[in-house]
């Protein structure tokens, strides 16, 4: 929080703002956390968490715009603190009144370097993880979040992801995961066999697994049969899983599911599930060690594809319309459809979840596509059309 105070400090000298203040999306992605100074923080007091449905910082956090108004103390500004797609959080500022083009324009960018500033910051303290949260986590819970990837949305010119998990009432240990190599998408969603302690622990040899084998070099193929292997030994019951690789040089997509949920593929106003081979789920220790196959998956500038577990189509989930539901928030940045769709099911079953409802939404703009277009951050026109507009 030291380095926010001193942008914070900063701000108040260069426009005379009266109020600055930080507000960082919670980890339900529902609502934000305004963090004012380190010393409030380290005082152990509370942080204020206002619901995003509705409000003004609702916008801002969907359309990626800084929003001005005029107001009897002065004028207001919200910038979007977000990197690549990542909507960290939100900077407010209550100015002299008839600030210019050229005082909007430096708050966005002081908006954009403080994205850059908590990111650094966050891996020498807690206190960024503290205000995210509305309530202490369970050491099952505790476990699950961290092992999903820093950033929970990325841009890159080729394409825009995002993922989302809910929770049950008794964690089940889904996961998803990304990475982007210089040339390649890399994503993985899975699914551990039972609750609590031992599905995240089972979610953490799996995961580990995955990842080290990825690092290591190996393909999708040599990956599924490691966390297999892995997962076998452990003795930690089955898991289900999918993987996908994108070249982002050729557009190639290709796909390995382990007894896994079809992914969806949006295409115009289209909702079809991929035609694929379904592999065994992983850990099946009462069988021989598993061959799984690489599958080609037709993938088109243009098209969206969704993949998630179980928890989104099962136990109460089945009364949301998902494929409806999929067209309705087409034109929505993925971070927006992967958190509507979970919120869908978690309404549906009376906000108590018996299975982890998790998404990944990825949009793919194709490889032709070699220069990302920001103003803030992210892509502007991703919340609007799914493809960037503004230069």
């Amino acid at each position: 929080m030291a380095a926010v105070d001193v942008v914070a400090e900063n701000l108040r000298r260069r426009f005379q703002a009266d109020q600055v203040s930080f507000l960082i999306v919670d980890l339900t992605g529902k609502a934000v956390v305004r963090l004012t100074t380190a010393a409030e923080v380290e005082a152990g007091g509370e942080a204020e968490r206002i619901e995003l449905f509705g409000s003004v910082y609702e916008q801002v956090v969907r359309t990626q715009q800084t929003h001005r108004e005029e107001t009897v103390q002065g004028q207001r500004m919200i910038a979007p603190v977000t990197n690549r797609g990542d909507a960290i959080g939100l900077l407010e500022l209550l100015l002299p009144s008839g600030q210019g083009k050229d005082v909007l324009k430096e708050v966005e960018e002081a908006a954009h370097a403080l994205a850059y500033i908590v990111i650094a910051n966050q891996r020498f303290t807690d206190l960024y993880t503290w205000g995210k949260r509305s309530r202490p986590l369970s050491l099952a819970a505790e476990i699950q979040h961290q092992l999903l990837p820093p950033s929970l949305a990325c841009e890159a010119a080729q394409f825009a992801l995002a993922g989302t998990l809910e929770p049950s009432e008794s964690i089940s240990g889904d996961t998803f995961d990304y990475t982007l190599d210089r040339d390649t998408l890399h994503l993985s969603v899975t699914d551990p066999m039972g609750h609590d302690l031992n599905a995240a622990l089972a979610a953490t040899v799996l995961l580990g697994a995955l990842r080290g084998a990825r690092r290591a070099g190996a393909g999708q193929a040599e990956q599924a049969a490691q966390a297999d292997q892995a997962l076998t030994s452990h003795g930690g019951g089955h898991a289900t899983g999918q993987l996908l690789r994108v070249s982002l040089t050729t557009g190639q997509a290709r796909l390995v599911n382990a007894g896994h949920p079809r992914p969806l593929r949006i295409r115009a106003d289209t909702v079809e599930e991929i035609r694929c081979e379904v592999d065994r789920p992983f850990g099946l220790a009462d069988l021989e060690p598993a061959s799984y196959r690489i599958q080609d998956l037709d993938l088109r500038p243009g098209d969206r594809l969704v993949m998630m577990t179980d928890g989104m189509l099962e136990r109460g989930a089945e009364k949301v319309d998902l494929l409806a539901l999929l067209v309705d928030t087409r034109h929505l940045h993925p971070r927006e459809t992967a958190l509507a769709l979970t919120t869908a099911v978690l309404d549906a079953a009376g906000g108590r979840l018996q299975d982890d409802a998790t998404v990944m939404c990825l949009d793919w703009h194709g490889p032709q596509e070699i220069q990302r277009q920001v103003s803030s951050g992210a892509d502007t026109g991703q919340a609007s059309s799914g493809r960037p507009t503004q230069p």
